[in-house]
């Protein structure tokens, strides 16, 4: 499995315009140096503030210099994060930044006041969608086009004006960084979406594992040390009556519990290193060691079958005998393993008991487990008393698992 680099849930790329949490912070967008941006900024602001004339504290020179500030302002605002302006505000904001480098340009005799117009509407490509930006543009260009004619007038040579209709040509650039910027944030958030996908799954594995583990723990602990229980309180009601005989028979079965218990934590530890045991031989020694010797009648032609589905059919066989032992004690016990194109069937049918059961209450969770482990291999599970037929009468099981 690939590294994954752990990202926090909520974190995503914010979208162009989009208005995110307060306290959120933009990240940086791969290609785009905020120290370079800065540098451009300034460098534009000095070099305008040392060529552009006139500027000073009187007259035309007051205007000359109060749109120059207007148009730095306009120009250190392109550094505003995205996700703090609305688009709103920005297309207000970049339409007097239009309307302040034209008039600067008409006001000016001299100097580069026309690069506040080119990098206004550069921006203006990468700030805003498409069409309003190509709008905007226009209207910049017309307008820096339309300030330069009047000012030499229509007699003068018509380069400088036409020269005014390329300050929207920018405009196409920043369109471009702002496609590459979607994309690389596309790129990004899909990337994050996969990581978080994969957190997600690797979860659902881990509390599936667990679910897993809880049955087999349950099987084990909870079948052994309640069949042993119910033997030790035998034989403890037993030692009052006198009955040694009937004592030992009840020590030497919680004996074979004890046995059985290994032999159970072992097949537990074997599920739970996904080793594979014979479907089988293991159903035929469990039924063995619980007292069914040839109980087991195996239909159809034998087949290897997944591990997974081997180690739920042994834990569904374990519940059923454990419950056939708990409430039908003494009742015989027929195991069927049929083997189908399309699936193998594991149905285990007990007859009434013999002898009275001993007072207790099983776990409550045998059923429930049973059904989730077929319902993990997508399978049926029924379970319930036999209502018509030569085994009226009988409890049985029935597990089906598609192959």
């Amino acid at each position: 499995m690939p590294y994954l680099r752990p990202v926090p849930p909520d974190q995503r790329a914010p979208h162009p315009g989009e208005d995110t949490d307060r306290g959120a912070v933009a990240r940086p967008v791969p290609g785009h140096d905020v120290r370079v941006q800065w540098v451009l900024s300034i460098a534009v602001i000095v070099v305008g503030l040392l060529t552009i004339r006139p500027m000073g504290l009187s007259g035309r020179g007051l205007a000359v210099a109060a749109l120059f500030v207007v148009n730095s302002a306009s120009m250190l605002a392109r550094r505003l994060p995205e996700h703090r302006v609305p688009p709103r505000v920005a297309l207000v904001w970049l339409t007097l930044g239009v309307i302040a480098a034209a008039a600067l340009i008409g006001l000016s005799s001299s100097g580069t006041g026309y690069l506040f117009a080119f990098f206004t509407a550069g921006h203006i490509g990468y700030r805003l969608d498409t069409r309003r930006a190509l709008v905007l543009a226009g209207f910049c260009g017309l307008l820096c086009a339309g300030v330069l004619y009047l000012r030499l007038g229509p007699g003068y040579q018509a380069l400088p004006w036409v020269f005014g209709l390329t300050t929207a040509a920018p405009v196409m650039m920043g369109i471009l960084n702002r496609s590459q910027r979607q994309a690389v944030r596309a790129a990004i958030d899909a990337a994050e979406s996969a990581e978080r996908a994969a957190r997600a799954e690797a979860r659902t594995a881990v509390l599936t594992e667990r679910g897993r583990i809880a049955r087999d723990v349950h099987d084990v602990l909870a079948h052994s040390l309640a069949g042993i229980n119910m033997q030790l309180e035998l034989a403890d009601a037993l030692i009052d009556t006198g009955n040694l005989e009937k004592v030992r028979e009840a020590h030497a079965k919680a004996h074979g519990l004890v046995k059985e218990s290994l032999k159970q934590a072992q097949w537990t530890v074997h599920a739970l290193r996904e080793d594979a045991l014979p479907l089988r031989e293991t159903l035929a020694s469990m039924l063995a060691s619980s007292g069914h010797r040839d109980a087991l009648t195996v239909t159809g032609t034998v087949r290897e079958v997944p591990a997974q589905a081997v180690q739920n059919l042994l834990r569904i066989a374990q519940e059923a005998l454990t419950n056939a032992a708990r409430h039908a004690p003494g009742g015989a016990v027929a195991v069927e393993l049929a083997f189908a194109p399309a699936a193998v069937t594991l149905r285990i049918r007990n007859r009434p008991g013999t002898r009275p059961t001993v007072p207790g209450a099983g776990s409550g969770m045998g059923l429930i487990g049973m059904r989730e482990r077929v319902a993990l291999l997508g399978g049926t599970l029924t379970a319930g008393p036999v209502t018509e037929g030569p085994h009226q009468g009988d409890w049985e099981v029935e597990a089906v698992i598609p192959q």
